[in-house]
């Protein structure tokens, strides 16, 4: 269980969360959506400990996060960054050992091999193809994907997504969000992303957090949050909203203005 309670936080002087409190519970996908600039990315590197909040804490099974030394929480906590891993000279199977590092000792070995975790990780995103391939000679998309097999070699319990989407063209977004829910449902993870499609949003979260003015607007199920008068409200802008005919859940459907 993670706790956030009445957090407030600065972003260059400007006041972005407001006392915002919520609550995120083992073993779900958590989408957190609203308009840019409302503290989607702030209250995530909040929930990392990365940043410290100016008021308020987060708690990480009742123990605030702020408290918990750094390797040792990225032994429960992995957070794939937004915009992903920069170009760089080592090979794509290096990056993804360094997902490794929580569990290797000061000299950078374990206890047990990882090199079937490494294989597993690479094959999940399909990368066996680019394993040798130095970084930056990969588009962003496909470091997209490396990141996010790093993040599986990492084995947390808790996955921190910041646009998980971003470079990559829809077939591989699917793949992204399909090994995500997957890997998951198997482990019993718990997923929180940052996500500005609302119908990928609606797809694969169980549960929604809409910010707005710095606070929680609307939390619950996708079919209790994706409703027309909640968009109208946070997004100002004219939706239609249908269901999506294999899955059943909310779809939202744009809306020009030219039509009104």
């Amino acid at each position: 269980m993670i706790e956030v309670q009445d957090i407030v936080q600065t972003v260059q002087g400007r006041l972005v969360l407001k006392g915002l409190s919520c609550s995120f519970k083992e073993g779900c996908i958590y989408g957190i959506i609203g308009p840019n600039g409302v503290g989607k990315s702030t209250l995530l590197h909040l929930l990392s400990g990365v940043d410290q909040p100016k008021q308020g804490k987060v708690l990480l099974a009742g123990r605030n996060i702020a408290s918990i030394p750094r390797k040792q929480l990225a032994k429960k906590l992995a957070v794939l960054q937004q915009g992903g891993l920069p170009p760089s000279m080592f090979s794509v199977r290096e990056v993804v050992s360094m997902g490794r590092y929580p569990f290797q000792n000061w000299l950078g070995s374990e206890e047990n091999d990882s090199g079937s975790i490494i294989d597993e990780a690479l094959a999940a995103m399909g990368l066996q193809e680019l394993e040798h391939r130095k970084m930056d000679q990969l588009s962003g998309g496909e470091r997209q994907r490396v990141a996010l097999a790093k993040l599986m070699a990492q084995e947390p319990s808790i996955i921190l997504l910041d646009e998980p989407t971003t470079f990559l063209d829809i077939g591989f977004q699917v793949q992204l969000l399909d090994t995500v829910r997957m890997w998951q449902r198997e482990r019993g993870l718990t997923v929180i992303a940052v996500l500005h499609d609302l119908n990928l949003a609606s797809l694969y979260c169980d549960e929604l957090l809409v910010l707005h003015q710095g606070k929680v607007a609307a939390a619950g199920t996708p079919h209790e949050v994706l409703t027309s008068a909640l968009i109208e409200h946070v997004y100002e802008t004219t939706t239609a909203i249908i269901v999506h005919p294999l899955t059943g859940v909310p779809q939202i459907m744009i809306q020009p203005n030219l039509y009104n």
